[in-house]
């Protein structure tokens, strides 16, 4: 049986019914937060720009079971209520301390793609239209 993943020792189920200015305090736009999701510390920067959501994650420690999915529907979700035009996640798997070969596998095959960004160096990227 599946633990249930939690953020921050919260269900995930309950962070989705919160408020919608509390969920957009949690995010503390402009501001890298950190933050722990199943066995995941997470450190992260959510950004707008016009229509879109960026989420650059700096740095994952931890996970593989299904922290990444989890909180990918998570932010659709969150872009979609809100009305932005696509999610761009910005993934800083290639320049890290460590990188970790499997999570930059994991990322290409999920449609991201290996790019010199002008403002992060190389990452892998991808904007997800909604």
């Amino acid at each position: 049986m599946r633990r249930e993943l939690r953020i921050e020792g919260i269900a995930l189920n309950t962070v989705r019914e919160l408020p919608l200015e509390d969920q957009d305090a949690l995010l503390r736009f402009g501001s890298p937060i950190s933050f722990a999701i199943g066995s995941a510390t997470i450190l992260a920067e959510f950004n707008r720009y016009g229509g879109e959501l960026r989420v650059n994650l700096a740095h994952i420690d931890g996970g593989g079971e299904g922290v990444l999915l989890a909180l990918w529907k998570l932010v659709r979700t969150y872009a979609e209520e809100r009305g932005f035009d696509a999610i761009r996640w910005n993934v800083h798997a290639l320049t890290c301390a460590e990188p970790n070969p499997k999570l930059q596998r994991f990322l290409a095959a999920n449609g991201f793609a290996e790019v010199d960004d002008a403002q992060y160096g190389r990452i892998f990227m991808r904007r997800q239209m909604l």
